[in-house]
């Protein structure tokens, strides 16, 4: 019998391995995004002191209504660049991208492209 690969943990490998370069602080957090099957998640996180400054989900209740409707990949793009609009506002402009393990396409990819669309340099 041949045993497939279990694809998560190969994701959280990867994760590890990007975590060990990647450290956010105050003044240039690190953006982390993670993607489950129906819904996408941002946080900024300070690592020095082990804090989430801010945080944006598809799940939230304005951004909800915004999404309704639309494809994956677009509700990523919007949650990507409201997140950015929070965190312009919050006074964070310059940030890490932490893609969480996840190939850079789709809608890792489209959370990107909405944050940077916001304002935010990465």
């Amino acid at each position: 019998m041949i045993n497939k690969p279990n694809k998560n943990k190969t994701r959280q490998k990867v994760h590890l391995r990007i975590r060990k370069n990647i450290k956010g602080t105050v003044e240039c957090p690190r953006l982390n995004v993670y993607r489950s099957t129906s819904h996408i998640y941002g946080q900024l996180i300070d690592d020095v002191a082990g804090n989430t400054l801010l945080s944006l989900s598809s799940l939230d209740k304005g951004i909800s209504k915004l999404i309704n409707g639309k494809t994956k990949t677009e509700q990523a793009s919007i949650v990507g660049e409201k997140l950015g609009e929070k965190a312009v506002a919050a006074g964070y402009t310059k940030v890490v991208y932490d893609r969480g393990g996840y190939i850079y396409t789709g809608r890792v990819a489209a959370f990107a492209e909405g944050a940077r669309k916001a304002g935010l340099i990465f």
